[in-house]
């Protein structure tokens, strides 16, 4: 694999995103992320995983530098693979947790809202939400459905409209993340809550979590084609394209400096 690392425990496996040191998430990372956690899902030695990231990442999100080159075809392709990674993810039946090591925006908070739980680093620079609305990209039914289901109607409708990135204290009131914890200790805790599960009865446990989530499955469009055809559709849009073009000149001329 080019995008991640595996480090298997005695019955649990934490997945480390490695794509460089922000972790941008392209179309071989997303085909990565489902064949791994596939196989995870399958593997009966295999009771729990947990996502993570570098330090001071957990993903920045999309690699916008890389999709603003792909063409029509491969653009679908992607939003396709994207959609059915987060369908994958949302209903995986194990205990899922994601060891949030920084900045989690955008394409990174689509990823970690997925899992049962989110332990965070703390510091005031990291930042984490669902900001498509302020990057000029397409938000589907699907995530506003998942947003809600962490944190109420009221504050998802808000914060989505308004593209806002939350800070670790915002997230952590308004019910995105779990816990705030120093960086150094984001595995340990996240370790440490996995753990716990693993103490219980792994039927009863699958059960339980298939029973708290059915109200969300049932709100969602399992057709990931459809769920993301907007977006895809959208993304060539001239004005999106020129706005898009101008953040990514500003993004590229800013880190020659």
């Amino acid at each position: 694999m080019d995008t991640l690392e595996l480090i298997e425990k005695e019955n649990y496996t934490i997945v480390q995103m490695n794509r460089g040191k922000v972790n941008a998430i392209n179309y071989e990372m997303v085909k990565e992320l489902g064949e791994v956690f596939k196989k995870l899902e399958d593997d009966p030695d295999v009771m729990g995983v947990i996502l993570s990231g570098q330090p001071h990442y957990f993903s920045a999100g999309l690699d916008l530098i890389e999709l603003y080159q792909y063409d029509k075809e491969q653009i679908q392709q992607f939003f396709t693979a994207f959609g059915a990674l987060y369908l994958q993810l949302v209903q995986f039946k194990k205990p899922f947790i994601s060891a949030i090591t920084g900045h989690s925006p955008a394409g990174g908070c689509v990823l970690a809202v997925t899992s049962d739980n989110r332990f965070m680093a703390d510091g005031e620079a990291y930042v984490i939400g669902l900001n498509e609305v302020a990057v000029n990209i397409q938000i589907s039914q699907n995530l506003t459905e998942i947003y809600a289901f962490w944190m109420g109607d009221g504050l998802a409708h808000r914060y989505i409209l308004e593209g806002k990135l939350l800070s670790g204290k915002e997230a952590l009131d308004a019910g995105l993340v779990d816990e705030l914890v120093p960086l150094d200790q984001v595995f340990e805790r996240s370790e440490r809550q996995m753990k716990h599960y693993m103490k219980a009865d792994q039927e009863i446990l699958i059960n339980t979590k298939k029973k708290l989530r059915k109200r969300l499955w049932d709100k969602l469009d399992l057709n990931a084609e459809n769920a993301l055809q907007e977006a895809s559709v959208l993304w060539w849009k001239p004005e999106i394209r020129a706005k898009m073009k101008a953040y990514l000149e500003s993004f590229t001329n800013k880190n020659k400096k």
